[in-house]
């Protein structure tokens, strides 16, 4: 692949208190191939006005109703980059040279379809990376765990559309369901390197709704898993949900 062009897709609702340095994160990329597609649900709260600030090249879509999966397809459904990645307003990339790195990795890997890195978290201002361990991708693993971090990864658009997008079936968790089919058919490259934050803060739907999510990726675990998983991954939910109400 010859220089290809990334579609950031970038959704939001009255994030004016964190857009900024998710575009900034994206204009200040040394790769020049690239759109960011804003996806607005309604703003109010001069989130609009931040994007009209925004110089590069960009497609913005208003008052996208519906729920995040209907507003990250929707962006797809514009989005003109062969390769696509989806921030949240809150999220930003880690660094100036992610799209030269995974544009690279595209290249070097020849075939490949999806790929993601590492991760930060940012939590009341400090940078960390996330407590557990990095593990090394496998299908088995990803039917136990989501361990495919959604800020750090990148998708060929038409992989994207074949796989069907994201199912508006989950409010939060649809992230994992797409990564489970996509694990069916094509095997991502998994680079050792940060290409994400993940902002967490008490407004954040990870956050505010940790339980519902909790619930939402074993529920995706079932749907997409053989039945000789399912007894394990009850006993699992049950000693989960256990800590997660304590």
């Amino acid at each position: 692949m010859d220089q290809p062009k990334f579609s950031i897709i970038v959704c939001c609702w009255n994030s004016s208190d964190y857009i900024s340095d998710c575009i900034t994160s994206i204009t200040s990329q040394f790769y020049e191939g690239f759109e960011i597609v804003f996806v607005d649900g309604g703003s109010e709260d001069g989130t609009l006005e931040k994007i009209d600030a925004v110089t590069c090249k960009k497609v913005v879509l208003n008052n996208i109703r519906g729920g995040i999966s209907k507003a990250m397809n929707a962006g797809v459904s514009v989005a003109s980059g062969e390769i696509i990645a989806h921030l949240h307003a809150d999220d930003y990339f880690a660094n100036s040279s992610v799209l030269s790195r995974v544009a690279r990795a595209f290249e070097d890997n020849a075939g490949t379809k999806w790929l993601y890195g590492r991760f930060y978290n940012l939590r009341d201002g400090v940078l960390a990376p996330p407590s557990y361990p990095v593990r090394k991708y496998s299908v088995p693993t990803l039917m136990r765990r989501n361990i495919i971090p959604h800020c750090a990864t990148f998708i060929m658009r038409d992989v994207f559309i074949q796989m069907g997008g994201f199912s508006d079936k989950y409010r939060l968790a649809m992230d994992y369901d797409l990564w489970l089919r996509l694990s069916r058919c094509y095997v991502p490259v998994q680079m050792d390197e940060y290409l994400g934050v993940f902002r967490r803060h008490g407004e954040s739907s990870t956050t505010k709704f940790a339980l519902q999510s909790f619930n939402e990726d074993f529920l995706t675990r079932f749907k997409n898993s053989p039945p000789y998983l399912w007894p394990e991954f009850a006993l699992r939910y049950v000693y989960r949900r256990f800590r997660e109400v304590r």
